[in-house]
């Protein structure tokens, strides 16, 4: 049968809630650009949690309708669970796919044992990051791993967002090499390369001069950001040089423990607490220096956005950190959890006006086209064409 005549390749992605970050940008782009005469989609989500911030409406201005299963969330809850496994099974065996793909811990559990359940030929799991340490106690995380482990058994394809988180999951004992895929992410780069023409505008919404020191962090406020590290190492940044402003883009759960330890670190009115931002190409242009003090990431989508728009990044060595920034070359890593040396590498960008303008420049080159949706999309549509091939 040619081409021509061949339907398209069913996908249904499941993912557990659409809150702001980088696993429900990454579901919604791919599931807008992939061209519909080859493929019929559908995204499924949970609901997320009110301080999470939603991009459901984000999805729905690319053409995607999610499918809300609204007893898949974040928590654990064994009826709840329930609940949604069986609401899936009923899902998949109406929409028969060809593949169901999972992203992130919990709908990577219940997404696939729902697949296996309802005769789906083809799993795929999408690690954006892992929860094997740093997230929950020892004996829980050694649970975690060996589910991991178990479930890898039944997956076809296990896709890595890089080489260095490849290597990461494999060293868990999850999959064997010849499953897990490294398929780097892709995000719609263009508004990030234009941000210089906002310039100025941020500093004039905060009232920070143009001669000030403007430093950033964008992520969600939850442990795993460590922004209890990002704090320390502003208050070290503030004893040398005490006019340098902060910026903290995110909301979550620890806002108010936070906001109590810029408090105590004598810094409070130095940082700028912005919630969600839906203009990051204006935030973005204006930082001299973005940051990102992860205990564990996948890949972040803050850095290749970041970097997109020519802004020198300092951030910690963790997951697929370092396959996306080398030292000293498009920006500058840390040990995770230093605060010292996170604001020994800020106030080196800070300070030297020509290297932190080289680190942009070469930040920019490394990221585009290679993380733009331009490569992303043809990699994808030809991976899912191979696997439904085999």
């Amino acid at each position: 049968m040619d081409d021509s005549t061949r339907r398209p390749i069913r996908i249904v992605r499941v993912i557990a809630r659409l809150n702001v970050g980088g696993p429900a940008v990454y579901t919604i782009s791919l599931t807008a650009g992939l061209d519909p005469a080859q493929f019929r989609q559908w995204l499924v989500t949970g609901v997320a949690a009110s301080y999470e911030g939603d991009m459901l409406s984000d999805a729905e201005a690319r053409g995607v309708t999610p499918i809300v299963v609204p007893y898949l969330g974040r928590a654990i809850d064994a009826r709840d669970d329930l609940r949604a496994f069986m609401a899936l099974v009923r899902l998949f065996r109406q929409l028969r796919p060809d593949i169901v793909e999972t992203h992130t811990a919990k709908a990577g559990v219940i997404g696939r044992l729902a697949a296996w359940a309802a005769g789906v030929p083809v799993t795929v799991h999408t690690f954006h990051g892992h929860v094997f340490h740093s997230y929950f106690s020892p004996v829980r995380s050694a649970l975690v791993r060996w589910i991991e482990r178990l479930l890898a058994l039944r997956t076809t394809r296990i896709i890595a967002l890089g080489p260095a988180q490849r290597a990461e999951i494999l060293g868990y004992g999850v999959g064997h090499p010849a499953q897990i895929v490294s398929v780097p992410i892709g995000l719609d780069l263009e508004p990030y390369r234009a941000s210089e023409r906002h310039r100025g505008r941020l500093r004039a919404e905060l009232g920070v001069g143009p001669g000030t020191g403007l430093v950033g962090i964008v992520a969600r406020l939850t442990a795993i950001k460590a922004h209890e590290v990002f704090l320390q190492a502003a208050a070290a940044v503030c004893r040398q040089y005490p006019d340098t402003q902060f910026v903290v883009v995110g909301a979550g759960e620890r806002r108010e423990e936070l906001a109590q330890l810029a408090e105590e670190h004598g810094i409070a009115p130095a940082v700028h607490w912005l919630g969600w931002r839906r203009d990051l190409p204006v935030v973005y242009a204006d930082l001299d220096v973005v940051a990102l003090t992860s205990r564990n990431e996948g890949l972040p989508t803050t850095l290749v956005e970041a970097m997109a728009a020519g802004r020198p990044v300092v951030a910690t060595r963790v997951g697929g950190v370092p396959t996306l920034v080398t030292h000293g070359e498009t920006g500058l890593l840390a040990p995770t959890g230093d605060a010292n040396a996170l604001a020994a590498a800020m106030l080196t960008v800070l300070h030297n006006r020509q290297y932190a303008e080289r680190l942009g420049t070469a930040a920019r080159a490394s990221v585009y086209p290679a993380y733009d949706l331009s490569a992303f999309i043809p990699r994808m549509a030809d991976f899912y064409r191979r696997l439904v091939a085999q």
